[in-house]
């Protein structure tokens, strides 16, 4: 997958894109498609969530 393929979720206004269109601090991703991209907010939540959970059970 080349860089102008991927899909970005950009964080500021909430808004997916196709390619790097704005800097690193704005966007998460990449993502395979724009469906995914959409739920960049919710797949963050559930990995946060995984890592707290894992986090918990080793102290």
């Amino acid at each position: 997958m080349s860089g102008s393929d991927e899909w970005y979720y950009q964080i500021s206004t909430g808004e997916v894109m196709r390619g790097k269109l704005v800097g690193v601090l704005d966007r998460m991703g990449p993502y395979p498609d724009e469906a995914t991209a959409r739920r960049a907010l919710e797949i963050a939540a559930a990995r946060n969530a995984a890592a707290d959970e894992k986090d918990a059970d080793d102290d």
